[in-house]
């Protein structure tokens, strides 16, 4: 397996509108992309773009979304998670597994349109960790 770049930091936040204003306001943003629900992990996104990376604003769409637990423990929101490319989604699940780390589910489809999956933070240097398809469009 060999680990790509770093794709995106996810941030978790109560208001996806507020974020959006900080990050323009505050710290300059100039490429916002639209917000969107993702229901299938329950969600809304947005992507931020930076000249090296994007932030991933998460905005739960419900109670029942993991991000709402997230800020429960975190009202003001954080950062949630670090995601990386790899070049073969299948292939970096089993080399995870294989060095017993815990896979959290099985590869979906994320907010980029490409497959990702999670590895839990205890076997990640304490840091929920996004494991995503490198794009084939390059984004």
């Amino acid at each position: 397996m060999k680990l790509g770049r770093l794709n995106h930091v996810g941030v978790a936040t109560p208001s996806i509108e507020a974020s959006i204003a900080f990050y323009r306001d505050t710290m300059g943003a100039e490429v916002i992309r639209a917000p969107f629900d993702l229901p299938a992990q329950g969600v809304k996104v947005c992507f931020i773009d930076t000249p090296n990376t994007q932030i991933e604003l998460i905005e739960p769409l419900g109670e029942s979304s993991p991000i709402h637990g997230f800020l429960a423990k975190n009202p003001a929101g954080g950062q949630h998670h670090l995601c990386y490319e790899v070049p073969d989604i299948h292939e970096a699940k089993a080399w995870f597994e294989a060095k017993g780390a815990r896979v959290l589910g099985e590869p979906r489809i994320g907010a980029h349109g490409t497959m990702i999956f999670f590895v839990h933070p205890r076997d990640m240097g304490g840091v929920l960790t996004e494991i995503m398809e490198t794009p084939k469009d390059g984004h």
